[in-house]
C-alpha cells in the first residue's frame, strides 16, 4: 500500500486480523461507558466555558469594572490554553493520561473557584488564566483518551459524542449564562463548574486504568516548555490586542513579534538538543502529521468567519436579536457531529484525507456561496449554509483528527494529538487578528473618520460588505487547507495495527 512509510500493515478501514498475544486489552464495557461519561463531563467544562460567560460580561462589568480590558477575560483564557497544549501533550505521553486529565481537573476547578471569589476585573483576568491552564489539559488529553480507549473502528462514535458536548454547549451555554446572571449571580457561572467537575473526577479516578509501566527515571524537558510558553504568550498577545490596544505597527506590536521570533529561536535551540523536547522534531519531518497540523490550522483561521463575524451580521444585518443570532449560528454546531458521526462510512471507503479533502472542498462552495446572499435577505439563508458548512467540516475534521491519531503509537499519541488541538488554536488567534483587520479596512472605507468606534455609526451596508470579504478570506483559508493535504499527506494514511498503537505492558 502507498504510502504506508513501512510502518503499517493494513488499510485506513481499520481491517486486519488481531495478532495472538496482543497487548491490547480493551477495557470493559460498563468500565469504558463510565471513562466516556467522565471524558464528556470533562469535555463540557471547557466547552461551556466561553459561551457562558460571553453571556454575562454586561453583569460582570457592572460589578467590577474593567471595560477597557475585559477582552482579557476570553483573550488569557485562549493564551492559557494554547500554549499549554503542547506541553500537557508530552506529559500524558511521558506519565500516562490519568494523572494529567486529573491535575488538569482540579487546575480548572481551583480557578473556577478562585474566579468566583474575584474582587476586580485583573484579579478576575488572572483566575481565568489559572482556568485555562486547567483547560489546556482537558481539551488535548480527553480527545487523547478517547483515541486510546476505542480501536480504530469504533473512534468515530466516541468523537461524535465529543462533537456533541460542543453542539449541546454553543445552544445551552448563552441560555445558563443568562439565567445565572439574570435570576442569581454572575459568580455562580464558575461555581456551577464545581458540582460537573466532582464527577468527572470521581469517574476518572475510579474507571479509567492504564497499563502498568515500568518505572524509570524520566527526564522532562522543562527548559523547553517554558520556552514554548513564553514564545507562544508573545506571539498570542501580539496577534490578540494588535490592532485593538495598538496599532499593528506600533512599538508594542513590533517588539512582541520580534521577541517571539527571537524567543522561538532559543526554544528550536533548547528542543534540539533535549532528550525528550515538548514539542519533538518528528510532528513536522512526517509528511502526514505536518500536513494535518497545517490543515487544522487553516481550519482554525476559517472558523473566525462564522463565530465571529455571523453574530454580528446577523444583528446589523438582518435585524436580529442577540439570542436569535445565536441560533443563526447553531445550525452549523448541529450539523457538525451529525455529519462527523456518519463520516466513518466515508473515508473506510475513499480513505482520510479523501474525506477530508471532499469536506474542506464543500465548505469552500458554501463560504464562497456566502457573499451572493440577497441584501439584506431572511434569516433562514445564513443559516441553511451554516447548516450545510457544519456538515461539510464534520467531514474534515474527524477524519483528520481520528486518522492521524492512528499513524502513531501509544507513546506519541498524546504529543501528536496536542499540535494538532495547538495549530488549530494558533490558527484562531491568527484569525481573529487577520480577519479584524480585513473587516476594519473595508468599514474605513464605507464610514466616516472616527464612526469605526461608535457602534450606533456602523450602517447595514457596511457590515454586509465587511462580512463578504470575511467570508471570501476564509474561503481562501480553506483552499490553503486544500493544498496542504494534497501536497503534504500520503493518499493513504499509514495506519497502525491495534498491536502496534497500543500502550505498552
Amino acid at each position: 500500500m502507498s504510502g504506508t512509510a513501512g510502518r503499517a500493515d493494513r488499510t485506513e478501514d481499520g481491517a486486519g486480523p488481531r495478532r495472538p498475544g496482543s497487548s491490547r486489552t480493551p477495557a470493559p464495557p460498563a468500565r469504558r461507558g463510565a471513562v466516556v461519561a467522565a471524558l464528556m463531563l470533562a469535555m463540557a467544562l471547557a466547552a461551556l466555558d466561553g459561551t457562558v460567560v460571553a453571556t454575562a460580561v454586561p453583569q460582570i462589568v457592572g460589578d467590577l469594572g474593567g471595560l477597557s480590558v475585559f477582552s482579557w477575560l476570553f483573550s488569557g483564557y485562549l493564551l492559557a490554553v494554547t500554549v499549554t497544549l503542547p506541553v500537557y501533550g508530552k506529559l500524558s505521553d511521558t506519565f500516562g493520561r490519568k494523572p494529567v486529565l486529573i491535575a488538569g481537573t482540579v487546575l480548572f476547578l481551583a480557578g473556577s473557584v478562585l474566579c468566583a471569589t474575584a474582587w476586580n476585573m485583573p484579579s478576575l483576568i488572572a483566575f481565568r488564566i489559572v482556568q485555562g491552564l486547567g483547560g489546556g489539559a482537558l481539551q488535548g488529553t480527553v480527545q487523547t483518551v478517547a483515541a486510546d480507549l476505542y480501536p480504530l473502528k469504533e473512534r468515530p462514535r466516541i468523537q461524535a459524542r465529543l462533537s456533541s458536548v460542543w453542539a449541546t454547549s454553543s445552544v445551552a451555554g448563552p441560555a445558563l449564562g443568562g439565567l445565572l446572571a439574570g435570576y442569581a449571580d454572575w459568580r455562580w457561572i464558575f461555581l456551577v463548574n464545581l458540582p460537573i467537575g466532582a464527577v468527572a473526577l470521581w469517574l476518572i479516578a475510579r474507571h479509567l486504568t492504564e497499563p502498568a509501566r515500568e518505572r524509570t527515571r524520566v527526564r522532562v524537558d522543562w527548559p523547553g516548555a517554558l520556552g514554548v510558553f513564553a514564545t507562544g504568550t508573545l506571539l498570542l498577545t501580539a496577534l490578540v490586542q494588535g490592532g485593538v490596544a495598538w496599532p499593528w505597527l506600533s512599538p508594542p506590536s513590533l517588539g512582541l513579534f520580534a521577541g517571539a521570533a527571537a524567543l522561538a529561536a532559543v526554544t528550536a535551540a533548547v528542543e534540539r538538543r533535549a532528550a525528550e523536547p515538548v514539542i519533538p522534531g518528528w510532528v513536522w519531518r512526517r509528511p502526514t502529521i505536518a500536513a494535518v497540523n497545517l490543515a487544522l490550522g487553516a481550519l482554525g483561521l476559517l472558523m473566525v468567519a462564522p463565530t465571529v463575524f455571523l453574530p454580528t451580521y446577523a444583528q446589523s444585518v438582518l435585524g436580529l436579536g442577540p439570542i436569535a443570532a445565536g441560533f443563526v449560528l447553531s445550525a452549523m454546531t448541529l450539523s457538525w457531529p451529525i455529519s462527523a458521526a456518519f463520516s466513518n462510512r466515508l473515508y473506510t471507503r475513499i480513505g482520510f484525507r479523501l474525506t477530508a479533502v471532499t469536506g474542506m472542498a464543500l465548505a469552500v462552495l458554501v463560504l464562497l456561496a456566502f457573499p451572493l446572499l440577497p441584501y439584506p435577505g431572511e434569516p433562514w439563508q445564513p443559516a441553511l449554509l451554516m447548516l450545510l458548512l457544519g456538515a461539510a467540516l464534520g467531514l474534515f475534521q474527524l477524519p483528520l483528527i481520528v486518522g492521524v491519531q492512528s499513524t502513531v503509537p501509544w507513546a506519541e499519541r498524546g504529543t501528536t494529538t496536542a499540535s494538532v488541538l495547538f495549530c488549530r488554536q494558533v490558527g484562531q488567534s491568527v484569525g481573529a487578528a487577520l480577519f479584524g483587520a480585513i473587516a476594519n479596512a473595508v468599514l474605513a472605507t464605507r464610514l466616516t473618520e472616527g464612526a469605526l468606534d461608535d457602534p450606533a455609526a456602523l450602517t447595514p451596508t457596511a457590515v454586509d460588505a465587511a462580512v463578504e470579504y470575511v467570508y471570501l478570506g476564509a474561503a481562501a483559508a480553506g483552499v490553503l487547507a486544500l493544498v496542504a493535504l494534497l501536497t503534504l499527506a500520503p493518499r493513504r494514511f499509514p495506519v497502525l495495527t491495534d498491536d502496534q498503537a497500543a500502550a505498552p505492558d
